[in-house]
């Protein structure tokens, strides 16, 4: 299944015919549905994948010259309300099954063409309030199916309390925290679940997690115009992360319709940029695939109908 992409156990034919058909009795593979496919430019690809319940989930394809990434989505739908994201819209409906999650990878590897060889957990929903089966899923897709634990990637909002969980399980993955500001007013703004996690203790459960795991911490901070993108605001984010090991991923916004956010300037990002590296924050600009298909990151929805 996981190495033969096969899709029922019938075609299994390297088993004995009775052991296919005692298995056939006592238990079903289930896949997921495509139910439409939309394709950038750039090579990226969207996917809205109908699950066993007919709920639908997104998930993206990301080919590059030397690899192929997919993004893959953790619940239907999103508890952490961020409200410049369109999964926001969603609500949270359920979180998905370890199977489902892998499933996703098999999917987009098979319509890809190409071996999967990077997995984000950066999809629809809060990958660490479903953090059983996400990890469940990791273990399948590292021993299972083959990809590497440092090619496999969780991101977050910051839930601190499954941040030190994670960290005393040494995985040697990659931890990606949203910050998307420097302080705790606009962060709560911003990100609403974050009213939970203050973001001293948040910064102290990742800088024990980069020391214990001696892993580099990504923080993702997502650039809107008017709002954090000022060098003071700058300034700020490097005196929070001071001393840590992490560098900074900077993410112009992905506009959003219905969203009242704008993406900043090109002069106002590399600004941001500038005072970080003069601080000795290491940051890096993430490269933008698929807004053309609204499957950037935040544009994910469980849009059916076109």
């Amino acid at each position: 299944m996981y190495r033969k992409g096969t899709h029922d156990i019938s075609s299994m034919t390297n088993l004995p015919a009775s052991l296919r058909g005692q298995l056939s009795i006592e238990t079903t593979l289930t896949r997921s549905e495509v139910v439409r496919e939309s394709s950038s430019s750039d090579g990226t690809t969207k996917f809205l994948l109908r699950l066993s319940d007919n709920e639908t989930i997104e998930s993206v394809l990301l080919p590059y010259p030397d690899r192929v990434s997919v993004c893959v989505s953790s619940q239907v739908g999103c508890l952490a309300g961020c409200l410049f994201c369109a999964t926001a819209e969603c609500g949270l409906v359920r979180n998905l099954s370890s199977g489902e999650i892998v499933d996703q990878v098999l999917t987009l590897q098979e319509r890809g063409g190409s071996r999967v060889t990077h997995v984000v957990f950066m999809g629809m929903g809060e990958p660490l309030l479903n953090l059983k089966n996400v990890l469940k899923a990791i273990d399948i897709l590292n021993k299972e199916v083959g990809i590497s634990m440092r090619r496999l990637s969780i991101s977050t909002v910051g839930i601190t309390p499954a941040i030190r969980k994670l960290a005393k399980m040494d995985l040697q993955l990659t931890l990606a925290v949203s910050l998307h500001a420097p302080d705790d007013e606009l962060r709560r703004k911003l990100i609403p679940l974050a009213a939970k996690f203050p973001l001293n203790e948040l910064i102290q459960a990742c800088g024990d997690y980069a020391e214990h795991t001696k892993r580099r911490i990504t923080f993702e901070y997502l650039l809107l115009s008017g709002i954090n993108d000022s060098p003071s605001q700058a300034h700020a984010l490097a005196k929070l992360l001071k001393g840590m090991l992490c560098h900074v991923n900077l993410i112009p916004y992905n506009e959003v319709s219905g969203k009242k956010f704008k993406r900043p300037s090109r002069a106002a990002v590399e600004a941001f940029r500038l005072t970080l590296q003069q601080e000795g924050v290491e940051v890096t600009q993430r490269m933008e695939r698929g807004h053309s298909v609204s499957g950037a990151c935040g544009q994910l929805r469980r849009q059916v109908s076109l």
